[in-house]
């Protein structure tokens, strides 16, 4: 069984910062890319942000140049640090992983969110 937790979510005012983070746990034999996406109300699930099993990341265009995503390999642990955020950026944040689990095989698991508000 793998779960994916995050934290780190909360209410900031516009131009603050917040760091979240994504702890993957369980049988875990290796993790390919890991991801942030995002759900404001009454929108669809966005991605914000992708990490590979290397060192490549891609950035949806709302978000380049404000927010950093990155990885702890040793820990399966995944942050996003936010900064200059914006109201817009309000939503439920989510993770997911690509995990080769149990079955030798990798599979998609995705976190339970953590909320983000930003007040203008």
């Amino acid at each position: 069984q793998v779960q994916l937790v995050e934290s780190g979510g909360g209410l900031v005012q516009a131009g603050g910062s917040l760091r979240l983070s994504c702890v993957a746990s369980g049988i875990i034999f290796g993790i390919n890319g890991m991801g942030w996406y995002r759900q404001a109300p009454g929108k669809q699930r966005e991605l914000v942000a992708t990490i590979t099993s290397g060192v490549s990341t891609n950035y949806a265009d709302s978000v380049k140049g404000r927010f950093t995503i990155s990885r702890d390999y040793a820990k399966n642990t995944m942050y996003l640090q936010m900064n200059s955020l914006k109201p817009e950026d309000t939503a439920v944040y989510y993770c997911n992983a690509d995990v080769i689990n149990l079955t030798g095989r990798p599979s998609l698991y995705w976190g339970q969110g953590t909320q983000v508000t930003v007040s203008s």
